[in-house]
């Protein structure tokens, strides 16, 4: 069976992209998924990379259209200037932290509608009412918001440390069992054929 360590940020609007597909593909080829947010904005001078805010205007020029592109042709709503964006990704990732430690509930939904409540639905993924209701709706206890904070820390700050030693430099990030490495939502049809045989 194989295994995926899936490296994201609560912030990218990359992930909100990749939607579900990762937990579909996962499935159909009898993979697990082991769900690691890590504090991306913290890799990015560490891994060559810069803050959205520091890249040259052409770059994002180009971000501005390849977002909204993507997002047409997954069909997906994408909001360029959400109401809340950036804001603090820790809490969102430390209740994910402690949901796939808890276990019970549906990983990639939680995951999901975090990265909705920002990119669609204009909620705030640092308030403890939002992270509730998107645990809640995931079929998580709503408390585990308040649980094993400093844990959620602890594993936080170790997914960073593990995702820049492994070559992760961006989000979402997918690394196989098999040392494959697919970056962005847009390699994940590469990764199904990875899974399959043929890639």
């Amino acid at each position: 069976m194989a295994h995926i360590d899936y490296y994201f940020s609560t912030l990218s609007p990359y992930v909100y992209l990749a939607g579900n597909r990762l937990e579909a593909i996962a499935a159909q080829h009898g993979a697990t998924i082991a769900y690691k947010p890590f504090d991306l904005l913290q890799a990015f001078p560490r891994t060559g990379g810069q803050k959205p805010a520091d890249r040259h205007p052409a770059r994002l020029a180009y971000r501005a259209q390849e977002l909204p592109r993507q997002a047409r042709k997954l069909g997906m709503a994408l909001n360029m200037k959400p109401a809340f964006w950036p804001v603090n990704p820790a809490p969102s990732s430390y209740a994910i932290i402690a949901a796939q430690a808890a276990g019970g509930g549906d990983m990639g939904a939680l995951v999901h509608a975090l990265l909705r409540a920002t990119w669609q639905e204009e909620r705030d993924i640092s308030d403890d009412g939002v992270i509730r209701d998107c645990l809640s709706a995931a079929g998580f206890a709503p408390d585990l918001a308040d649980k094993g904070l400093l844990a959620g820390a602890e594993t936080y700050a170790a997914n960073l440390e593990e995702a820049v030693s492994r070559g992760v430099f961006g989000a979402p990030f997918y690394i196989v069992d098999s040392g494959q490495m697919f970056w962005g939502q847009d390699r994940l049809d590469d990764l199904a054929a990875h899974l399959a045989g043929n890639l």
